[in-house]
């Protein structure tokens, strides 16, 4: 993938696109083939390198890693952790640290009022939010999203995607997101890849596709 490109993996459930974006943060170990993400293997990694690889990338995941009795605030700053020393995290546990930088990357997806508010008190479609400012603080090289507009209505939807491509152009980096909703893929992304039992069986520029043509694509491999 080149700097700024936005992909999006689709496919009905069972696919393989949770598990494609596992391989490439690492969390997932391939059965079969190697990949390469910035250079190196992510399953082959241990220890400081790996942390140092995924300091580099950042991942909404469907469940969203939002631990609930934290605050806001402390969610958010969860993606400076890879640069921070483990002293510092911890303080910031008891006086958060960086809140204006934090503040401002939730004005971005309209919860910069939600500071201080326990994450487990916030509807699903504003958790999300909160793991999507959270990659704004980490600036990632690399954007994995797995369905990051699920919960949240066709407007809100339509800024989350706009803000996670702006910040893989921002970085040089890529955004790869595996999106249900062939609208919102054709939208936002320039590249689409079809998974149908983790094999690709589609791999296009996204204004070679239609929304009827991908809606067709689902019905074929559902």
């Amino acid at each position: 993938m080149t700097a700024g490109s936005r992909v999006a993996v689709i496919g009905a459930s069972g696919a393989g696109k949770s598990t494609l974006l596992g391989v490439l943060d690492g969390s997932v170990t391939p059965t079969a083939g190697r990949v390469e993400v910035h250079g190196a293997e992510p399953a082959a990694l241990r220890g400081r390198e790996l942390r140092r690889l995924r300091a580099r990338t950042g991942t909404v995941r469907q469940h969203l890693d939002l631990p609930g009795p934290l605050r806001v605030v402390h969610n958010v700053n969860a993606g400076r952790l890879g640069a921070w020393s483990t002293a510092r995290a911890a303080w910031s546990l008891v006086r958060p640290q960086g809140t204006a930088e934090v503040r401002a990357a939730l004005d971005r997806v309209d919860l910069a009022d939600r500071l201080h508010e326990r994450t487990d008190r916030l509807s699903g479609g504003q958790r999300q939010r909160v793991a999507v400012a959270r990659l704004l603080v980490q600036r990632p090289d690399l954007v994995l999203a797995d369905e990051p507009a699920s919960a949240l209505d066709p407007a809100l939807a339509d800024v989350v995607l706009s803000l996670l491509g702006e910040l893989a152009t921002e970085q040089d980096g890529a955004l790869v997101a595996a999106l249900h909703d062939p609208a919102l893929a054709l939208r936002h992304c320039d590249r689409v890849i079809g998974l149908d039992s983790g094999r690709i069986v589609l791999d296009a520029p996204a204004s070679s596709l239609t929304v009827a043509g991908l809606e067709g694509f689902y019905g074929v491999v559902r």
